[in-house]
């Protein structure tokens, strides 16, 4: 095998100044214009096959290898979050309320190494490599719109790889494994209708912000109570609005929040039970309500297969001792979207800065030890040819 990381820590200059210049001009979901034009005219100088506008704002890219063989599909996601920065970073982004708070700035420079190591290696194995940088994986449907738009056709991929920094974990530490990883996830709203009235007049109304409170308490009883206790699962309900004066008892409470789970049953019993606490609480009161969800995201669950070829990877770039396996993660991804419908890999880096973070994921502390981003890039190229070239001798 190519020796990649040394190949990648060549590299690393240009991968932290991509990241920075991502960090400090980040883009939300589907407005990824600028990240994306930069990615493409890269692509392009590598003599990589490019198409741009995959589900708005995606970039494809297309390497062949060295002969016909089978194809491997390996994401990088681009979008930044609405999030006000307070890193005080000399290259904190210069828009407000706009933030790399995730890490995809560090992702998408490292797709962009990735690239140029296999563009570099593309003569010594079969098959070809398509590069997928997607939009707008952050709650809005970036996954489901590049599919949409063809990115698992023409050339179809039989297998993929995607892969996260993730700061709460050890710098340089390597986790791959198969089975659940990430959780799959639900957004709810909740509208209780009540009768409003004076606030001196309590015995005239249906006081929507009083069953709203029952609500909130009877729901987060579902996962202790109607769960078992080796199912994982999290319900929160995250904001309430109601209420419009401090004299006026409310006619309408609005609640939303999010369900996460990796068994399809407890996800339908959760909202199955939803819908029985709520019209319970309600009749009891004679108030109603509504339960809407919305942005479901599967869970993503490694396929054992793709899983060997990217520990066969991870073990001969990092020593065992920074090889792990950690409990599947509550935070949803919508690499699930392309994992459940191809055999998949997801892995996590650990990248905690020195000294710790200071923020985890999606705060406005946020932020990222650079020096993993050689590692990170040996691994998906690693993985990306193992894949490839076992394939191609089991498959003549």
């Amino acid at each position: 095998m190519t020796d990649y990381l040394a190949h990648a820590q060549t590299l690393a200059p240009q991968m932290v100044a991509w990241r920075r210049d991502f960090h400090q001009h980040p883009e939300l979901g589907f407005h990824e214009v600028r990240t994306a034009g930069i990615v493409a005219h890269y692509l392009q100088t590598l003599g990589i096959e490019t198409r741009s506008g995959v589900g708005k704002t995606g970039v494809v890219g297309l390497i062949e290898g060295a002969a016909p063989g089978p194809v491997i599909l390996l994401r990088f996601d681009m979008d930044a979050l609405p999030v006000q920065e307070a890193t005080g970073l000399p290259f904190a982004s210069v828009y407000d309320g706009v933030m790399h708070a995730c890490g995809h700035d560090a992702h998408t420079a490292i797709g962009m190494g990735v690239a140029a190591l296999l563009a570099a290696t593309a003569g010594s194995w079969p098959g070809r490599v398509k590069l997928l940088f997607q939009p707008a994986e952050e709650g809005l449907g970036g996954a489901a719109a590049t599919i949409h738009d063809g990115v698992l056709v023409d050339p179809a991929p039989q297998a993929a790889f995607g892969l996260h920094l993730w700061n709460p974990y050890p710098s340089g530490h390597v986790y791959v494994q198969s089975g659940p990883i990430m959780a799959a996830a639900d957004r709810f709203t909740i509208v209780i209708s009540g009768r409003g009235g004076h606030g001196a007049l309590p015995h005239t109304t249906v006081d929507a912000v009083h069953v709203a409170a029952q609500a909130v308490n009877a729901l987060h009883t579902i996962v202790s109570r109607n769960l078992p206790p080796y199912e994982a699962a999290v319900l929160t309900v995250g904001s309430i609005q109601a209420g419009v004066a401090f004299n006026v008892i409310a006619e309408q409470a609005i609640l939303t929040g999010t369900l996460r789970s990796f068994n399809p049953e407890v996800r339908s019993q959760m909202i199955r039970r939803m819908e029985e606490v709520l019209g319970g609480i309600c009749a009891a009161h004679g108030a109603s309500s509504t339960l809407t969800l919305a942005d479901y995201t599967p869970a993503v669950d490694n396929d054992p297969q793709v899983t060997k070829w990217a520990s066969s990877a991870a073990a001969s770039l990092a020593p065992a001792s920074r090889l792990g396996h950690e409990k599947p993660l509550m935070v949803a991804e919508d690499f699930a979207e392309i994992a459940g419908r191809v055999p998949s890999c997801y892995m996590l880096v650990g990248a905690a800065p020195a000294g710790g973070a200071l923020g985890g994921h999606h705060s406005p502390h946020f932020d990222i030890d650079e020096s993993t981003f050689p590692l990170a890039a040996a691994l998906m190229a690693d993985a990306a040819v193992r894949f490839l070239q076992q394939s191609a001798a089991s498959h003549p």
